[in-house]
């Protein structure tokens, strides 16, 4: 039973952010106390599975680390009210929040009625009739989050492992996030496998015999009636001499009325796909405004309805908001009851993304919002206005223009196609340019004849040929993946949901598997070695198809028709299955005693090495080794057969006939590598030397890190103790002697210091004479600092007494920068050749 409101009870609402908070304290009035649960208050824990995997699939939550104040906040209120409205957002994630604080609460509100609150906007009278007509929780949708959840951490848990074994350490798989990393880096195989192969595009510039007499472009289209494949410049220069001195008739005028007609309002990935291609931003940023703009923010009320959904459908209210305002604006002709079908598997009860008031324009929002999030709104309000408006009606003109002339080898066709608007309809509002539409859709057409106008023309009118026009163009590999295309590509392939595909394009460039360059997502060498792993190991489970049906599954779990625990058994049965053929073939079992025995007579172990936080001892490695076997539960793997016979190697002074029995074993390779290996001595002749030197931190940590390799009894590489060597020429000014001691190593003098540096000094001694730095500037993720730069430049010039090029010449630009402060500049360019001219860009920057 909902009380009454003169009755003065105390109620609580509970909604995910504190901005959604402020915004629906204002339309409930005193009687309500509304406060946000900042997300999700429990979930799996970070360093355990924590699934109970052997009954049930059991989740076992715990309270999130960060929320245990907001947590102890929401229990003291639940206990001075008498009712609870779990208000959270109106999907899978919302609808889990709801239960987490249902379970987290009902202790405290002892016997406290909690209801189920949604609504689709954040206005007064969404809100107060959400309120008004409370529901309970939906259990089923609770199940689907459950069970994605727990697939995902599965997945997760049990499949990165194998990505720390033979890749690095720190990596992850992802159910969803390594299928869109497989569709990256099939796209950049298809490139890098790509040949492009020449072709030509010809046409001609022409104008009328008469007035209009202002010329336009005519392509090429056929040739004796076929379609013109113009494959190499012999092909295209022969079409040009056999087309000299032709004359050009119109042979052909096709005149059809097309309609263009508007697309449906924005669901999420169609407006994360439209705010990167038009406004530029990462699908990321473009749900974080819109989250701001859903909440209401400084607005004080919701501007647009949830933006997490894949229904294209529009409520009636809208739609009479939208007849009207259309019909009052631009008259009652553009108004049209559009109707949109979504996709498969759509909640149909959620609407499109669209404006919670039509008539707040773009432009009476302008000051009111940051400038990011008003061009967000102004996409989503123009998508929705022109959604509701009439087809442009445009009428298309084809004329074709055929080649005339005696003795010539063949008859050629030219066409040219022109769009006038009848009537513009929704492009009242959308403002496209027709010939631009493939353009806009993420499409190149170099072979159209569109062309902005075309005079009058009739069958049999002359045209005069003021030039023949001949290009040479190459076939273009598979475009890459920008961020849009890459979620309607997975759109499209039924992979993921609303709520996740920001997320996978993030994680993907987080984890450093990709990285985003001009717009586009490029897999970086890491991205493509963990896909070929997880393609080669486990090809079943990051099947694109695969992937589609588990979210199809979970549907089904939201609709009721399946139960969720039921789904995961039955994923696990052919995942264990999978996980099973993708674990490394076990060692040669006699291979491995044959290597225990020769270290059996090792006696002098090295001391154990710390790194990070781990500890790594030897003599441990081999005895957890020994347990290993006897207890039989888990075979020795190929990597630690390799751990092992490297410290034969290493240890072979201590084992008998250490040599030989290695080769015979058939690792013969392992000791003549070594041999070829620097002798321990040479490196600890260098380290004692550097102990007295005076090193930078980063020089500092990395002789420490070679210290501990060597403290190990592992040798150091001919590149690690080239290093050392660079290393000791950088801190000479600091190692008394230093001549000698160059002597005693052999040092070279290549080894640490590159070709005489006449110009560093220079330079160095120029900008020392500034006294004001420009500001600092950002761009993208980097700061572009000059004192900085300047004084990092400087130090390392102290140690190295030399810059390399790249750096001298970033220091001439800082000087041309800052010549207005440096006395004698025309002096000094002279001799380093600097530009004394008037200051260009980069002086003004």
């Amino acid at each position: 039973m909902i009380l009454e409101k003169n009755e003065m009870a105390k109620k609580l609402v509970i909604v995910e952010s504190p901005a959604k908070a402020k915004s629906i304290g204002k339309f409930l009035g005193k009687d309500y106390k509304v406060l946000a649960s900042k997300g999700h208050i429990r979930d799996l824990p970070e360093h355990a599975i924590g699934v109970d995997i052997e009954h049930g699939f059991e989740p076992k939550y715990v309270l999130s680390k960060d929320k245990t104040k907001t947590v102890v906040e929401l229990k003291k209120a639940a206990k001075e009210s008498e009712e609870i409205f779990l208000a959270p957002d109106p999907d899978r994630e919302g609808e889990a929040i709801a239960w987490h604080l249902l379970e987290t609460l009902l202790p405290a509100a002892k016997g406290k009625t909690f209801y189920r609150v949604q609504y689709n906007e954040v206005t007064p009278r969404a809100v107060q009739e959400a309120v008004a007509h409370p529901g309970q929780i939906d259990m089923n949708r609770v199940n689907a989050q459950q069970a994605r959840r727990v697939l995902d951490r599965i997945v997760g848990y049990m499949v990165s492992p194998m990505l720390w074994r033979r890749i690095r350490r720190g990596l992850s798989a992802g159910r969803v996030q390594s299928v869109a990393l497989r569709l990256l880096a099939e796209r950049e195989r298809e490139i890098q496998a790509f040949k492009a192969e020449e072709y030509w595009l010809m046409g001609a510039k022409v104008r009328r015999v008469s007035a209009p007499l202002d010329p336009f472009d005519i392509r090429l289209s056929r040739i004796d009636g076929e379609k013109a494949a113009i494959a190499n410049e012999a092909a295209a220069m022969g079409i040009k001499a056999d087309l000299a001195d032709s004359r050009l008739r119109v042979s052909d005028v096709k005149t059809k009325e097309v309609a263009r007609h508007a697309l449906p309002p924005f669901i999420t990935s169609t407006l994360q796909q439209a705010a990167s291609s038009v406004l530029g931003f990462s699908p990321g940023r473009t749900m974080s405004l819109a989250q701001k703009l859903y909440e209401g923010g400084d607005a004080g009320v919701g501007l647009i309805t949830y933006m997490r959904t894949d229904s294209v459908a529009l409520s009636a209210d809208a739609r009479a908001a939208a007849q009207a305002y259309i019909s009052a604006t631009f008259g009652e002709a553009y108004f049209s009851q559009n109707y949109y079908k979504s996709r498969a598997g759509a909640q149909e009860a959620h609407e499109a993304i669209r404006p919670t008031d039509v008539t707040r324009t773009p432009e009476s929002l302008a000051g009111q919002l940051e400038p990011a999030a008003l061009r967000l709104y102004e996409l989503i309000w123009k998508r929705f206005v022109a959604s509701l408006m009439a087809s442009a009606k445009v009428a298309q003109k084809t004329v074709s223009i055929a080649s005339e002339k005696a003795g010539a080898r063949h008859v050629y066709t030219f066409t040219a196609t022109s769009s006038d608007v009848l009537f513009d309809g929704f492009l009242k509002v959308m403002a496209l340019d027709l010939r631009k539409k493939k353009a806009a859709e993420g499409e190149e057409d170099e072979e159209s004849d569109e062309v902005a106008h075309l005079p009058p023309l009739a069958v049999g009118d002359e045209v005069l040929p003021l030039e023949w026009l001949a290009e040479r163009k190459e076939t273009k590999p598979p475009a890459r993946y920008s961020e849009a295309a890459l979620i309607k590509a997975l759109e499209a392939n039924g992979v993921g949901r609303p709520s996740t595909y920001a997320a996978t394009v993030d994680t993907l460039v987080t984890r450093e598997y990709a990285n985003r360059e001009k717009r586009q997502l490029i897999p970086t060498q890491l991205g493509l070695d963990v896909n070929d792993l997880l393609v080669e190991k486990m090809p079943d489970l990051f099947n694109i198809g695969f992937t589609a049906e588990m979210e199809e599954s979970l549907d089904k779990v939201e609709e009721g028709g399946v139960e969720w625990q039921s789904m995961l058994a039955d994923f696990y049965g052919k995942f264990r299955d999978w996980l099973e053929r993708a674990r490394e073939p076990p060692a040669d079992r006699a291979k491995v005693d044959a290597v225990l025995a020769l270290l059996a007579d090792v006696k002098e172990w090295n001391a154990p090495t710390k790194r990070g936080k781990r500890t790594y001892s030897d003599e441990k490695f081999v005895t957890s080794v020994r347990e290993q076997l006897a207890e039989g539960e888990r075979p020795v793997s190929e990597k630690q057969l390799a751990a092992l016979a490297n410290m034969a190697v290493r240890y072979r002074a201590q084992i008998a006939d250490a040599e030989r029995k290695l080769g015979e074993l058939g690792f013969g390779d392992l000791v003549t590598k070594d041999q070829e290996m620097p002798d321990l001595g040479e490196a600890q002749k260098r380290f004692d030397v550097l102990a007295k030197a005076e090193l930078s931190d980063n020089q500092a940590k990395f002789i420490d890190s070679l210290q501990r390799q060597f403290a190990s009894g592992r040798k150091l590489s001919s590149k690690q103790l080239a290093i050392i060597d660079r290393i000791l020429f950088e801190c000479r000014d600091s190692i008394p002697d230093f001549d000698s001691v160059k002597a005693e190593l052999g040092l070279q003098d290549s080894a640490g210091v590159e070709a005489a540096d006449t110009e560093s000094p220079f330079l160095i001694q120029m900008l020392s004479q500034v006294k004001e730095w420009k500001p600092a500037v950002t761009k993208g993720k980097r700061t572009y600092d000059d004192a900085e730069f300047f004084k990092s430049v400087s130090a390392q010039f102290t140690r190295k007494h030399a810059l390399s090029e790249r750096q001298r010449f970033a220091l001439k630009r800082l000087c041309g920068r800052y010549k207005a402060q440096i006395p004698d500049y025309e002096k000094f360019a002279e001799q380093l050749g600097l530009k004394t001219k008037a200051a260009g860009k980069d002086d003004e920057k």
